[in-house]
């Protein structure tokens, strides 16, 4: 399937963002402002797993010839920074080719102007050639967006590790600190922040889509660690038994879901983008207090059971964007407008990490579900497009190979029919875009310190 893909954009898109596999030609898009290629950033870390070495050289060699970082145009920093930010890391961390270095300090440095703001958490939009930085139009009354603020943790800190430039550490523990500092309503956070004023813009709560990767991010900060982020794990913890007590739902049919919060009113709908959290959880099930380890497990496999429950009601056998559980129909969409895959990686991903947790085999078999279902509706003659109604299989598609799909959702899906020994998660954690970066050992760094100074004794 990768190599489908892969072969695909390379023959039609070849350095445009992304493969439109119906009209065989390439979309740039406005999210990665004058940036090009993130297909070919987003894939290098899967060809270079998957041992598709020819593949892999072809995307390195382009990204020494052609990733242009001097451009101008509107750049979303959050998703700048999932796809090439970390998408380079993990092609650096895995390979030790010096390009994908140097490109990534080039690029990390470009970002910094995003965060001159009075509270120093960053504005959503930054064009890479002047430094300048807005809100998003549509964010309410030029709000930063929790998931987009709180999803920069990861990337950062390595680029401090590399750079030796304390800069990056510095900025995202700034946001880390202003955040805890902060009145939360009930425990939790908010998916809107005035970067002005410090303050929450409205009451609206959300594990999926706006909020996500923030939570993520905090119990990956404390993993990648080394288990040393103290401050990063009594957030993760914390937040996550506000999300219990107050998110945290079960259907009359019996799934548990998490529902989103608007001002302490619920909306009983679970995004794909909040299927992540199944994994999420499981990954944090060891680290909180040890009478909860197997609870977390338990509410880790109930939810994953629930977005599993969204392919299985749907005439592809692949999940809608958003499913409700009121009115009728459990695990359902219910608007049109909810109906559609576009191809996302997050109900997968959680079976990934609960194989890799519980090795019950029914994650694999589940994992092979949705093979099939892509293989069946997904696949057209020239790639992979997403679908606009999953409730038929007379299947519209909407001529979109989104980067994410070779970078994560493929990815995730080897990985869960692969050994656990091929990107441990004792140490490797994948970042939101499913790019794997090193646990940061102290005792490795002074090892290595004390190995070069025994080298040139």
């Amino acid at each position: 399937m990768m190599k489908f893909a892969w072969d695909n954009y390379k023959r039609y898109a070849w350095g445009k963002n992304e493969l439109r596999p119906l009209t065989r030609n390439g979309h740039i898009g406005n999210m990665f402002g004058g940036l090009r290629g993130a297909s070919i950033i987003d894939s290098l870390d899967t060809l270079y797993i998957m041992g598709l070495m020819d593949e892999y050289n072809d995307a390195k060699e382009w990204v020494k010839a052609n990733l242009d970082l001097n451009s101008n145009g509107e750049a979303s920093l959050f998703e700048v920074n999932i796809r090439y930010v970390g998408g380079l890391l993990s092609a650096y961390y895995l390979t030790g080719e010096e390009v994908f270095k140097s490109k990534v300090l080039e690029l990390g440095d470009k970002l910094l102007p995003a965060f001159n703001t009075p509270t120093g958490i960053p504005r959503g939009v930054i064009n890479l050639g002047s430094g300048t930085s807005w809100s998003w139009g549509w964010a309410s009354a030029g709000s930063s967006i929790l998931a987009e603020f709180g999803t920069l943790h990861l990337e950062f800190v390595h680029l401090t590790e590399l750079s030796r430039n304390p800069i990056y550490t510095e900025k995202v523990m700034n946001i880390r600190k202003l955040l805890s500092k902060i009145e939360k309503p009930h425990g939790l956070y908010p998916n809107f922040l005035s970067p002005v004023s410090g303050n929450w813009v409205q009451h609206h709560v959300s594990i999926g889509g706006l909020g996500d990767s923030f939570y993520e991010y905090l119990i990956k900060s404390f993993l990648m660690s080394d288990k040393t982020d103290s401050d990063a794990k009594k957030m993760y913890y914390d937040a996550l038994e506000a999300i219990e007590a107050n998110l945290v739902q079960k259907s009359p049919g019996g799934l548990t879901y998490m529902a989103e919060w608007r001002g302490g009113i619920l909306d009983h709908k679970m995004g794909h983008l909040a299927c992540f959290s199944g994994g999420m959880i499981g990954i944090g099930a060891d680290d909180g207090a040890p009478e909860k380890r197997q609870h977390y497990l338990d509410l880790a496999a109930e939810i994953t059971h629930t977005c599993h429950e969204s392919y299985t009601r749907s005439a592809t056998k692949l999940g809608p964007e958003a499913f409700r559980f009121d009115g009728g129909g459990e695990a359902t969409a219910t608007r049109l407008s909810d109906r559609y895959y576009i191809l996302r990686p997050e109900v997968i991903e959680s079976y990934m990490y609960m194989w890799r947790l519980t090795h019950d085999p029914k994650y694999r078999e589940w994992g092979w579900e949705a093979v099939e279902a892509l293989e069946q509706h997904c696949r057209v003659e020239s790639g992979f497009s997403g679908i606009r109604d999953v409730y038929t299989t007379a299947v519209s598609h909407d001529n979109m190979q989104q980067s994410f799909f070779l970078s994560e959702t493929l990815k995730y899906l080897y990985l869960l029919f692969s050994d656990d020994d091929l990107l441990p998660l004792e140490d490797w954690v994948f970042n939101t875009e499913a790019h794997p970066l090193p646990i940061i050992r102290n005792s490795c760094l002074q090892n290595e310190a004390t190995q070069d100074k025994t080298v040139s004794e």
